[in-house]
């Protein structure tokens, strides 16, 4: 296995600018994973692709506008965009400036003061703030966006899922940016079942694998966490019959680290192993060759070349088809990354 096995060509114009509205008029290619059949429809119409009894996973993380504006005190504008909290007062960052040396003090816009505690990898730093910084964040933060979508967004609710609850992410679970409260309510209403999950996402996301050998490569840490509820439903489901559709790979990610196999490191032939709950960190790295134990069927967007969200895809619906699969989105003209169009894979 390569990680040049998972490269493809996009042209930049393919790469969506902006969501399409409403939400669920995206394009949604559908991918037959026994038979290989790809079939074209409209994100709506994914209600005739699912039956009553199925049960759909999404993501409930909300995105941190953790974007924020400052200067050094000795002069000189800085960017902070936050990634994760260790306490009340100390976060991990990316930080956009010259000289950001253990030490430095900020001025963040309209905020507190914050001290640069010690330097990570690269850009990352972890930084103190004055006094608690989220009470700021509605009015000085921005939501981020992925560095690949370069025009502004006009109303920052739009790169949130409708669903979107438990704040912590630096990025959107983006394959749940398509629904609309109408199209929940309607899946409802066929009999369809919804049960959430949380992971925060990070920055991670959009990097590339740069090792040759992606086995090699150092899957970033997120958390999540599976309720008892959650888990309650998804075995009745497995055990009713149904199946279990994640909604992104977030919530792939969320449920196979749930997995009692997973967690026992138990590798079953009849993919039937309960879920427990599950609260933590996951680095589970999915690659071709996982065991998938919970997941039946998936709902994502096209991702980036090389990209562990695209070995992930490829592991579940297998490389080859995976790829012709995105040839063919090119050909019909779909939209690619985070305002993207989807991909329904049975």
């Amino acid at each position: 296995m390569r990680t040049s096995d998972f490269d493809y060509h996009l042209p930049e114009s393919f790469i969506a600018q902006t969501p399409v509205e409403p939400r669920d008029s995206s394009s949604l290619l559908v991918l037959h994973r026994d038979s290989g059949e790809i079939e074209h429809s409209i994100f709506r119409q994914i209600v005739d692709f699912i039956s009553p009894g199925d049960l759909l996973v999404l993501n409930q993380t909300r995105v941190i506008p953790g974007r924020l504006h400052a200067r050094k005190v000795t002069g000189g504008r800085v960017e902070l965009l936050l990634l994760h909290r260790r306490d009340e007062l100390t976060w991990e960052a990316l930080v956009g400036g010259n000289g950001l040396s253990a030490g430095k003090i900020l001025e963040v816009e309209d905020g507190p003061r914050a001290e640069i505690l010690s330097v990570l990898s690269g850009s990352e730093r972890v930084v103190k703030f004055h006094e608690p910084i989220e009470p700021f964040l509605p009015r000085v933060g921005h939501v981020p966006l992925p560095p690949y979508i370069h025009d502004k967004l006009a109303d920052p609710e739009r790169y949130q899922t409708v669903y979107a609850r438990e704040t912590g992410s630096a990025a959107a679970p983006t394959a749940g940016l398509h629904f609309t409260p109408a199209l929940l309510e309607t899946l409802k209403n066929k009999g369809l079942l919804l049960a959430y999950v949380t992971l925060h996402v990070g920055l991670d996301t959009f990097a590339p694998v740069m090792e040759d050998d992606p086995r090699q490569h150092k899957i970033h840490t997120e958390w999540c966490e599976l309720t008892e509820e959650t888990a309650d439903i998804i075995n009745q489901t497995h055990t009713a019959g149904r199946r279990i559709i994640a909604v992104g790979t977030t919530s792939v990610r969320t449920l196979e680290s749930a997995s009692t196999g997973a967690t026992a490191g138990i590798r079953s032939s009849n993919r039937r192993l309960s879920v427990k709950a599950f609260i933590g960190p996951t680095s589970l790295f999915i690659l071709p060759g996982h065991q998938f134990e919970v997941v039946d069927a998936m709902i994502t967007n096209f991702h980036l070349p090389k990209s562990t969200l695209l070995m992930l895809v490829s592991a579940f619906a297998g490389r080859e088809r995976t790829l012709e699969a995105y040839e063919i989105a090119k050909r019909e003209r779909y939209r690619f990354y985070s305002f993207g169009d989807a991909m329904l894979i049975l």
